[in-house]
């Protein structure tokens, strides 16, 4: 069994005593798609939510944590953070903005705190998936604690 190196998001979330997994898969450079995450899991794809980073036209950047098997619903997303309209930041602004890498973006501990929004869906399971900060490696958790954790907001925001 391959040691797994603990992650910023999981040193975070040890140091506010919140119980969680850390759950390694098998990486595919070619396909970093949730749904490629959940088969190597072996969990439904709508347990395995993406980070997502978007610009508002009025608050600037923000998270967006969507189920696997849905995409971010850009209206609903601008309306529950306050603008007006908002667009997923180009790809290489992602590490830049957030010191994650495209596969490996959390919720938990980006460069800095940005408002977040999390699906509502998140909350139709005991525990969800959300990337640990790496490629290969995913925090299985609580929503109800991640989500309170982070200070994040529970909305409607993704579309199938």
């Amino acid at each position: 069994m391959k040691r797994v190196e603990k992650t910023n998001a999981a040193r975070l979330l040890d140091k506010a005593g919140l119980d969680y997994e850390l759950v390694p898969y098998e990486v595919d450079e070619n396909d970093l798609a949730a749904d490629h995450v959940a088969r190597s899991l072996g969990e439904p794809v709508e347990q395995v939510f993406k980070t997502l980073v978007l610009r508002g036209d009025r608050s600037g950047y923000f998270v967006c944590v969507v189920p696997g098997n849905g995409e971010v619903d850009l209206k609903a997303a601008a309306k529950v953070s306050g603008n007006k309209s908002a667009a997923l930041i180009p790809m290489k602004e992602l590490l830049p903005v957030t010191g994650y890498i495209r596969g490996g973006c959390s919720p938990i501990g980006m460069k800095r705190r940005f408002p977040t929004f999390f699906d509502a869906s998140c909350l139709d399971f005991d525990r969800i998936y959300v990337s640990a900060g790496v490629r290969g490696l995913q925090l299985k958790i609580s929503p109800s604690e991640l989500v309170e954790f982070i200070g994040a907001t529970v909305a409607p925001i993704a579309s199938y």
